[in-house]
């Protein structure tokens, strides 16, 4: 069983009828395997939510932890996290071979926003507003990595319990996926990227005074 876990600003029944991943998730509940575990109207953190399914005494052995504004198109899902993860502890679907002194997300490796070489990266995904949008591919799938981007994570629940990796509270929305990427891997997880089929809305919020606040938070954590 898998639990999808994810935060919304939208209440359910919006959430249901008008976001990507609500009608994404109503498209699969065909399979019994998946699990919606939603926080509507949500104003928490994304790593508090992520925290409360991981410690959660009624949370299935594996976790997805994915964007509301993601349209989930692969009806073999289940299927191939559970295939991830017995390759991984930790899949994502997009991330970075390497870990880039001053990077400030999996893709980026400077606060200007410096694109990383693509040798170094993996994945594929897509983008727009509706499903099925433009393919970005930044490199060959699967692959061993240090970074994910965090659109999409999913994980074994009981590795993370054992190993005490969870995500960091003070990064509500930025950071927390790549802080989350580097205490897996400081604990001896492996992380890599899978193949799963998804569009996602947003190409994310970077450079912003939020952003910047909180990457010299993450810069000073990490020693970077």
């Amino acid at each position: 069983m898998i639990d999808i876990v994810s935060a919304t600003r939208l209440s359910e029944s919006a959430f249901w009828a008008d976001s990507a991943l609500g009608q994404s998730l109503r498209r699969l509940e065909f399979d019994r395997r998946l699990r919606p575990r939603v926080s509507f109207e949500n104003r928490r953190g994304l790593s508090d939510v992520f925290n409360s399914a991981i410690n959660a005494a009624d949370a299935n052995g594996m976790l997805v932890f994915v964007h509301d504004d993601v349209w989930l198109e692969d009806f073999f899902l289940a299927d191939r996290i559970s295939d991830g993860l017995r390759a991984y502890d930790v899949i994502g679907l997009a991330g970075n071979r390497r870990l880039p002194k001053r990077h400030v997300s999996w893709n980026y490796i400077d606060t200007d926003l410096t694109w990383d070489d693509l040798s170094n990266l993996s994945g594929i995904i897509a983008h727009g507003l509706q499903p099925f949008g433009h393919i970005d591919c930044f490199g060959s799938v699967p692959a061993d990595c240090e970074l994910l981007d965090g659109v999409f994570l999913a994980a074994n629940r009981q590795t993370l319990l054992a190993k005490a990796v969870q995500f960091d509270p003070r990064f509500d929305f930025h950071f927390y996926d790549i802080d989350f990427c580097r205490t897996a891997r400081q604990q001896g997880l492996r992380l890599g990227t899978w193949p799963i089929s998804i569009t996602h809305q947003s190409d994310g919020a970077f450079g912003g005074e939020p952003w910047r606040k909180l990457h010299r938070v993450y810069a000073q954590k990490w020693g970077d």
